[in-house]
């Protein structure tokens, strides 16, 4: 009997909308909720055990399950859930993926199923209402201590601010919503509710750190700049979609760590131009070419860096080719085709053109030698 109310249960993942978590969309779910009628996935399960006053989980496949519980599930479901607890979900708010942090998904599970916050829109108000004001921990620009500053942010200015004191008039800082990106980073952070607020400032790119003890403040504080987006873009493409401008409101740094990359002007020793290499932080990314150059700029993003092998640099490589003769047709116009700073291939051998890169462009080209392999 009991293998057969196991069978029955294992046969509804079958229905339409249960193959996936319906918290954050893992594929094949292997716990229930008994209590909601949803089927979920391990990582959401453990969520799920925090609120054991809204919902009680069982395995799909190892509990013993009751002919009552099999009968609400069959009369539930996921489709039927969402129908419930995510009808009146704003187009901003920020729905968590099997990837995303925990924090995220614990406070999207509590604000469904505990809070009700999206059956309920009155319960929307912190994230909602336009203007913001609280007071985060933000980590200081030169030694790195996390202070509490006071932010608020006004829809009606367009701008995220923040005060170095509480009763301060002017503002430190002003970060305009035009221009703003967030996104949790709790490793690089050092916190679980560890933001970086992203901005420009005089063409240049800035990040504030911050965090908040109360996952839900953290979290409200996100949604709130996502709704000030969302609502700046509205205005500002007002013929576009509300499918359009969602992705537009956050983004997710998938990578980061450290890249080559070329200089603007080739640099000139002794009226000869000369291969160099600018020395960066240990674990730098290795093109395929034979030359490196290092300036150790950062690509922003939540995942690990890959793994590099440093290498020794090469020394430099003068040209055989006085420096006021002309450049060869095929290299004028652009870098070598198998390093990014226009190096030689593997095993020697002239450089080629790389596609699409133009005369004049940054990306200078030049004619080097080597000694040989091994060089």
């Amino acid at each position: 009997m009991a293998g057969a109310r196991r069978g029955a249960v294992l046969e509804l993942l079958r229905r339409p909308g249960n193959a996936r978590c319906a918290d954050c969309g893992a594929p094949d779910p292997d716990w229930a909720s008994y209590t909601l009628g949803v089927f979920i996935c391990l990582s959401c399960s453990g969520i799920h055990r925090n609120i054991p006053q809204v919902s009680k989980v069982k395995s799909v496949r190892l509990d013993t399950w009751e002919d009552a519980q099999v009968e609400f599930m069959a009369s539930r479901g996921n489709n039927v859930a969402r129908a419930t607890f995510e009808s009146k979900v704003p187009p901003f708010y920020y729905r968590p993926s099997a990837s995303d942090c925990q924090l995220l998904r614990e406070q999207w599970i509590r604000a469904k199923y505990e809070r009700q916050e999206f059956a309920r829109p009155e319960r929307q108000e912190p994230y909602s209402a336009g203007y913001r004001e609280g007071f985060l921990w933000k980590r200081g620009r030169d030694n790195g201590q996390f202070l509490s500053r006071k932010f608020v942010l006004t829809e009606r200015e367009g701008a995220l601010k923040y005060f170095n004191r509480s009763d301060a008039k002017e503002p430190k800082a002003i970060m305009k919503i035009e221009h703003l990106n967030a996104t949790f980073q709790p490793a690089k952070i050092g916190h679980p509710h560890g933001l970086q607020v992203t901005f420009l400032k005089d063409n240049s790119t800035r990040n504030v750190f911050v965090y908040h003890e109360d996952g839900k403040e953290m979290v409200d504080w996100f949604n709130a700049l996502r709704a000030a987006r969302f609502h700046y873009l509205q205005v500002a493409f007002p013929g576009a979609s509300d499918a359009d401008l969602v992705p537009k409101l956050s983004r997710n740094y998938l990578q980061e760590g450290y890249m080559e990359k070329t200089g603007p002007k080739a640099l000139v020793h002794h009226g000869r131009p000369q291969a160099h290499v600018l020395q960066g932080p240990p674990g730098r990314l290795r093109p395929r070419g034979g030359l490196h150059r290092q300036q150790g700029e950062r690509l922003h993003g939540a995942g690990r860096a890959p793994a590099v092998h440093p290498g020794p640099p090469l020394a430099p490589r003068h040209h055989h080719r006085h420096a006021g003769a002309p450049l060869p047709a095929g290299l004028r116009d652009g870098v070598g085709a198998a390093g990014v700073d226009g190096g030689l291939p593997e095993g020697g051998g002239q450089a080629h053109a790389a596609p699409g890169v133009r005369s004049g462009s940054p990306l200078q080209a030049q004619t080097l030698t080597r000694d040989g392999p091994g060089a």
